[in-house]
């Protein structure tokens, strides 16, 4: 399973870290409809949050990161069909 995140703003960084510490499985944070300065915080929140937690951080596209949590295989579905 892939959760993929699609934030409105910066608040919902809460889910960003919700599922990739708690329930521990890999999320796409698709920060396409974010200004720059909004989609910046979230990338050095989801940095923070690799390093603190382990893990590895993907950039796939502009604007679309895969955070895998450690231990967790990366997915091998096309991020087309993930979510």
């Amino acid at each position: 399973m892939v959760k993929t995140l699609r934030p409105n703003d910066y608040n919902e960084a809460l889910h960003v870290g919700h599922f990739f510490r708690n329930k521990r499985v890999p999320v796409v944070m698709d920060l396409t409809a974010l200004p720059d300065p909004v989609a910046r915080q979230f990338v050095d929140f989801a940095a923070g949050l690799v390093f603190g937690r382990g893990g590895d951080l993907d950039r796939l596209a502009p604007k679309l990161f895969l955070l895998v949590p450690a231990g967790i295989a990366r997915p091998a579905v096309p991020i087309e069909n993930a979510g």
